[in-house]
């Protein structure tokens, strides 16, 4: 049976500083590390040539949001430090859900739904690392390949008799939703196996030493470390990353219009720049830290911006965020619009569009109805409170009242006109 790891549970301050790979020395100085099950070891292999590491994505949905992103940029580094990627696609345990967290089980999803999510999110890291045959280069791996050929007894005498329950019921994927009386079921309950399993045989296939993750998987890395320990003689090891919230605790990658997505077909890249433009002043620094590859001195110096001043380092931080998920040309534009946008006041083409029927607007539309509409709100309750507050504005201009319709002599030579909530949400509409 699986027994309590050997391995140390230290955090970066307990660590050695002199770090000799350049992976180790990045990470740690950016703030990337929470938890590394023997670090000096680690550090010590992969001083001495190439390795390999991995972190599984569930396919739960067709593209990855911002909540994933340190761990891309973590593979990130991998590979720019000269070591190889994979990036494994869950499309084997999408099937079950992981149940860390959560307090309720996931919907199951068709092969066809899992299949249709791995594509979107192929192209997610297709803009941070590069796929190919090479020492170093990505490849991405399906854990369907082996998991879904496993036959039930043989996994239960091969891998199963390696773990122990009284142990798979302290982790915390499983003890904080029976602690809430939350029902568990035995199918989600086999997850941390698999998951465990994984690592064996990414072992096995790849000589893949290392699995990362966030920090709420940290128990199920180290049992997968422990498997491959026991299973294949294995050294491996456990890495995991902080969770990150704001500075004023919400929630990495949540708005009030929902997940912050990489696929600039769920979110735009011009929304995109906007959610790291409007990031807190206390943030600002820690952010270039984990999600850009500016060097260091150049955060400290951006990071030590007071006042107004600080909105030049919040450009930069949504410019740079923005050039890795999205290309440089997005980025650039997005800026330039904002830019359009604020400071002059312009109508810029390419901010997000929402189509309007003509015959609507020609008997007129109440602009709270409209605000709801563009997503600018959430809620047309919402959208009322923001026009008597003096918040909305039509085509640059205050909204009158909360009963103000919206009409055909409202838009301009092209048909469209500018809706905003605040000053930095803005949305045109075109009348087909």
């Amino acid at each position: 049976m699986l027994h309590p790891r050997p391995f140390t549970d230290k955090r970066p301050s307990d660590e050695m500083t002199g770090f000799k790979s350049d992976f180790m020395r990045i990470v740690h100085e950016r703030g990337m590390v929470h938890q590394c099950s023997d670090a000096a070891r680690l550090d010590e292999m992969l001083s001495s040539g190439t390795r390999t590491a991995y972190i599984g994505f569930d396919c739960t949905a067709d593209s990855l949001h911002v909540g994933s992103l340190l761990q891309i940029m973590m593979l990130r580094w991998w590979q720019k430090t000269g070591h190889k990627v994979i990036a494994l696609m869950g499309g084997g345990t999408t099937k079950i859900g992981d149940p860390s967290f959560r307090d309720d089980a996931r919907p199951l999803l068709t092969d066809e739904q899992i299949d249709i999510n791995m594509l979107g999110i192929k192209g997610v890291f297709s803009k941070y690392l590069a796929f190919g045959d090479g020492p170093t280069d990505a490849v991405m791996v399906n854990n369907a390949d082996w998991l879904d050929t496993l036959l039930y007894i043989p996994l239960l005498r091969d891998v199963g008799r390696h773990f122990s329950v009284n142990r798979m019921l302290t982790m915390d994927s499983v003890k904080l939703r029976l602690e809430r009386d939350q029902p568990l079921t035995f199918l989600e309950f086999n997850y941390m196996i698999l998951q465990s399993y994984d690592f064996v045989e990414l072992y096995r296939r790849h000589k893949c030493i290392l699995q990362m993750g966030g920090s709420d998987q940290w128990g199920n890395i180290v049992m997968g470390a422990d498997l491959g320990r026991r299973m294949e003689s294995a050294e491996l090891f456990a890495l995991t990353t902080p969770l990150i919230a704001t500075s004023s605790g919400a929630k990495m990658g949540k708005t009030m219009a929902g997940a912050v997505w990489l696929n600039a077909e769920r979110v735009s890249a011009y929304d995109f720049w906007q959610y790291w433009r409007n990031t807190e002043d206390a943030d600002v620094g820690r952010f270039l830290k984990l999600f850009t590859e500016l060097p260091l001195p150049e955060i400290a110096r951006l990071e030590a911006l007071k006042g107004q001043e600080v909105n030049e380092a919040k450009k930069i931080l949504a410019t740079e965020v923005t050039r890795l998920a999205h290309g440089t040309a997005a980025a650039e534009l997005a800026a330039e619009t904002a830019r359009r946008t604020f400071e002059e006041g312009a109508k810029a083409d390419s901010l997000p569009t929402v189509d309007v029927a003509r015959a609507r607007l020609s008997v007129g539309i109440p602009a709270f109805e409209l605000l709801h509409e563009a997503g600018l709100v959430e809620s047309r309750t919402e959208a009322r409170k923001l026009i008597k507050g003096g918040g909305a504005r039509l085509n640059d201009k205050p909204i009158a009242g909360d009963t103000a319709m919206v009409g055909e002599s409202d838009l301009d030579g092209s048909g469209t006109l500018k809706l905003s909530a605040g000053r930095k949400r803005h949305v045109l509409l075109r009348a087909i």
